[in-house]
């Protein structure tokens, strides 16, 4: 397997980068998301700062720059952390997918079944997020460390302007925005869908053009874009892949703190993590049922009808290990993760019901 010349020029980039060097006595910490106010990520980050600058006695601050203040997209975001212009950065795994190819996993389909599953997968110290987290240093040469796993969204679930979707023959034919990364187009296309790129800011209008018919998304995301105004009115609730946000930190940053200011700043990422784990949680309540009181279909698969979509999207795993440098690596850590915390799970409902 061989990296894309994008890639290669990508991982250069950020291999040849350089960050300055923290008073560890006197630190003040720039974050941004390329979101807003209303944000799941948002939310992580007031709890952040919250738990930071206190645990510190002020000795950490931190400086918040919501939107594209810093930066305007993930590949210049990432590089502002790469050369320490930003210590701290959210993305999705399509918006570092340039950089780190392997983060991709994250968008397998349904992998993982619910909430409960999908938070213990990505609590810390998992066979699978130590295995992401050493990925992300050795491709960046220590330069860009993975914190922690969020969540920016709930589910993604399929989205369209058209009709039903009750199995994956009712997706055939339909135009489906895609980010720009292989694996969710991969996934249109074994569902016989067409993928279609589209910029996130476009995507109203074109939904309201038909060049586009459908999406991936979450019900916070289309509620907040006002995309039923532009006639998407039918979802499906798959569930097909977790809105995982993905935390990251200048690694030169990171390594200048002493010893109680890291371990502050770790548990200040984890406190951030159980609020997007929480926010989505509450808001879906209020977009799902402003999204009936619009007139929109929601519908949820028959357990025989996920059946179907899990085994049309089978050739995606293999694509995505033939296909993506790690992928194998990472796809292992994330099964073998899922197996452990399904188990646990399992434990502890027997260990409550006896």
């Amino acid at each position: 397997m061989t990296r894309t010349l994008t890639q290669a020029a990508a991982i250069a980039a950020l291999l040849g980068a350089t960050a300055p060097v923290a008073d560890a006595q006197d630190v003040t910490l720039r974050a941004t998301a390329n979101s807003n106010e209303n944000d799941e990520d948002y939310d992580g980050l007031v709890v952040f700062k919250n738990y930071v600058e206190q645990a510190s006695n002020g000795a950490i601050a931190v400086e918040l720059f919501i939107g594209t203040q810093l930066c305007s997209n993930g590949q210049e975001c990432m590089q502002g952390v790469a050369d320490g212009a930003i210590d701290i950065f959210v993305s999705t795994s399509g918006g570092t997918s340039g950089i780190f190819p392997f983060i991709q996993v994250l968008d397998l389909p349904y992998v993982m079944a619910n909430d409960r599953v999908a938070e213990g997968v990505l609590r810390s110290g998992t066979e699978f997020v130590t295995t992401l987290q050493d990925m992300v240093e050795e491709t960046s040469g220590g330069q860009i460390k993975l914190m922690t796993i969020g969540n920016t969204g709930g589910w993604r679930n399929f989205a369209n302007t058209q009709r039903r979707v009750e199995t994956p023959e009712d997706l055939a034919g339909l135009k489906i925005r895609t980010v720009v990364a292989d694996l969710p187009q991969e996934l249109v296309r074994a569902l016989g869908a067409s993928p279609t790129p589209i910029p996130w800011p476009e995507l109203f209008t074109s939904f309201q053009t038909g060049v586009v018919e459908g999406s991936k998304n979450g019900i916070t995301d289309i509620m907040g874009m006002k995309f039923p105004d532009a006639g998407l009115q039918y979802m499906t609730l798959d569930g097909h892949a977790y809105m995982g946000a993905l935390w990251f930190m200048n690694g030169e940053r990171f390594n200048a703190l002493d010893d109680l200011q890291k371990q502050i700043v770790v548990d200040g990422f984890y406190a951030l993590q159980q609020a997007t784990f929480a926010s989505p949680k509450r808001k879906s309540i209020d977009a799902y049922e402003a999204f009936r009181e619009g007139g929109g279909d929601l519908y949820v698969p028959t357990p025989d009808q996920m059946d179907l979509f899990a085994e049309a999207a089978e050739p995606v795993y293999t694509w995505f290990e033939d296909n993506v440098e790690g992928g194998t690596r990472a796809y292992e850590a994330l099964t073998a993760t899922v197996e452990t915390v399904e188990a646990e799970i399992e434990a502890q409902r027997q260990a409550t019901i006896d």
